[in-house]
């Protein structure tokens, strides 16, 4: 009866082991598929924030669009021909009367013309 008891007792401590290395696989199998699951999700959310980043840039590509300003054509030509008034020196950087021909003679004596 003591080599039955013995004989059993080897069985069941054959049977925890292989349970214990079963578990251990099996917990090796689950991390790893999880972690597979993770990598996946990742993709998923990158590519949703990509998609995302896409439709803003043209959703404000066409809002721009809608509210391009045209330029006010006839209002820049009235402006442009009532300050012609000073004649055709007249320029943003002269003035309405052009330039001084006495500033532009060189005979002077000045720390720039001797």
């Amino acid at each position: 009866m003591a080599a039955i008891s013995s004989i059993l007792a080897g069985i069941a401590a054959g049977a925890a082991a292989a349970g214990t290395g079963y578990a251990i696989t099996a917990g090796e199998r689950g991390a790893s598929m999880q972690q597979q699951a993770m990598n996946q999700q990742k993709k998923a959310q990158d590519a949703a924030a990509a998609a995302a980043r896409t439709q803003q840039r043209r959703s404000q590509q066409s809002m721009a669009a809608a509210n391009r300003a045209e330029p006010n054509v006839a209002d820049i030509m009235g402006r442009a021909a009532a300050e012609m008034g000073g004649g055709p020196s007249s320029t943003m950087l002269t003035g309405p009367m052009g330039v001084n021909t006495q500033e532009l003679q060189l005979g002077r004596t000045s720390l720039l013309g001797g």
